[in-house]
């Protein structure tokens, strides 16, 4: 049975699943709201490609800390060098139900020295498109036991995101040997995704 956290509840994964899960999926949705919707629309009408790209992306620390390039698990990185860690793919318009964009974490292939995997949403030129994530809504982020498909937490990103034009959405993390999982929802103003990385450097 899913557990529906609230911002900044931490959650055992181990706990939850009697410590035998190998494999998650973590997955994150939203919807363009209305008015977005209706701004693309006449976008596209007049000739502007407009639609809604968030990436979603995973970051592997160590102590907190990224330690190289390939530690970042995202659309142009699709699989994690340790094979542990790998992006589902890219959705390009964040239209359709259910999880929008989804990385698989295999953690009896996961090195030992990682602690830390933060997900993170930013929105694909989101300057040049004038997009932020107040234009979306019923943003998401779950946990996933891969090999039943159960829904192990999920936890619903419901603040005002206005003016914010990426998502610090939740981490998974190691402690005292067991897994947990971090209901951040923190929006910042990081324009892409190497502004996100700065803050794990």
């Amino acid at each position: 049975m899913s557990v529906n956290l609230t911002k900044g509840e931490k959650f055992d994964l181990k706990k939850s699943t009697g410590g035998s899960f190998k494999k998650l999926i973590v997955g994150l949705g939203w919807d363009v709201n209305k008015k977005a919707q209706n701004r693309g629309f006449l976008a596209r009408f007049f000739g502007k490609n407009e639609h809604f790209d968030c990436d979603v992306s995973a970051i592997l620390c160590v102590d907190g800390k990224i330690r190289s390039n390939s530690d970042v698990v995202y659309f142009g990185n699709l699989k994690h060098p340790s094979e542990a860690v790998e992006h589902l793919g890219d959705n390009l318009t964040g239209f359709g139900e259910g999880d929008d964009e989804q990385i698989m974490i295999m953690l009896d292939k996961l090195p030992s020295k990682y602690d830390k995997i933060v997900f993170v949403v930013n929105i694909y030129n989101c300057e040049s498109r004038k997009q932020h994530f107040g234009m979306i809504e019923n943003a998401f982020i779950r946990v996933v036991e891969a090999d039943t498909s159960e829904e192990i937490c999920r936890y619903n990103l419901s603040d005002n995101y206005s003016g914010k034009t990426s998502l610090i959405a939740g981490e998974v993390y190691k402690s005292n040997g067991s897994w947990k999982f971090n209901a951040i929802g923190q929006g910042t103003e990081d324009k892409s995704l190497n502004d996100l990385e700065n803050r794990y450097m």
